[in-house]
């Protein structure tokens, strides 16, 4: 049984889909706004999110990429909507799947259990990782250099982390600004002197890299010494 959050403004609709899902011995918990519904996941993140299109507050579609800002559990998006444009979009914006209205309770406990078992098939992503010397834990929000701890602000660790998840890759500003600063546009200046404060703190210069090599124009790519 499954943890099961639904947003959806209008009460007739939301006191139906609590009732058919409680039935199956779901625990159900409900919101009518995005707010409320990002609050809902920040403080204690359900099992899956059911998640209505047209809310009073926010474009569902805004608040499903406001949710994939701070969680990764699966949605379920519910719209009217059955334009195949509209849908693709939801779908590449993080929907793991979704339900065109009117739709019958079995259709949806069907579409929660599909998305549910995917859910719980994944391996659990990694919390920390090693790089040469430098090790960093997700799940501690620490940092260490050859066994020294880093002092570093939020966002210089945000930043480190990011890059060393992605080791030997090449990590676009843009992407950068998206998932670091939570920006889908701003100053490249940002990021550049984020990474000089992050250098001086690692013991490098641009000049002499050690873990943070600039591809001009492209991005940023963390790599070991050597």
């Amino acid at each position: 049984m499954a943890n099961v959050l639904v947003v959806e403004d209008d009460q007739f609709v939301r006191s139906a889909l609590i009732r058919e899902l409680t039935e199956r011995s779901h625990t159900v918990r409900s919101a009518s706004t995005a707010l409320d519904a990002l609050r809902e996941v920040s403080q204690d993140a359900p099992d899956v999110v059911v998640l209505d299109l047209g809310l009073p507050d926010l474009d569902g579609a805004e608040a499903l990429k406001m949710l994939r800002a701070v969680s990764d559990v699966p949605v379920v998006v519910a719209t009217a909507r059955d334009d195949e444009t509209e849908i693709v979009r939801l779908l590449n914006a993080g929907a793991d799947d979704y339900l065109v209205k009117p739709f019958s309770p079995e259709h949806l406990i069907a579409r929660l259990s599909a998305v549910l078992r995917r859910a719980r098939g994944r391996s659990a992503p990694p919390r920390t990782c090693q790089v040469g010397g430098l090790r960093v834990d997700l799940e501690a929000r620490e940092a260490f250099l050859d066994g020294a701890p880093l002092d570093l602000t939020r966002r210089e660790f945000d930043l480190l982390a990011h890059l060393a998840f992605r080791a030997g890759q090449v990590v676009p500003r843009r992407e950068l600004l998206t998932e670091v600063w939570r920006q889908s546009y701003g100053d490249d200046q940002t990021i550049d002197v984020h990474l000089s404060w992050l250098r001086r703190k690692l013991g490098e210069t641009a000049s002499q890299p050690r873990y943070l090599h600039t591809v001009r124009g492209v991005g940023v790519k963390l790599l070991p010494p050597g």
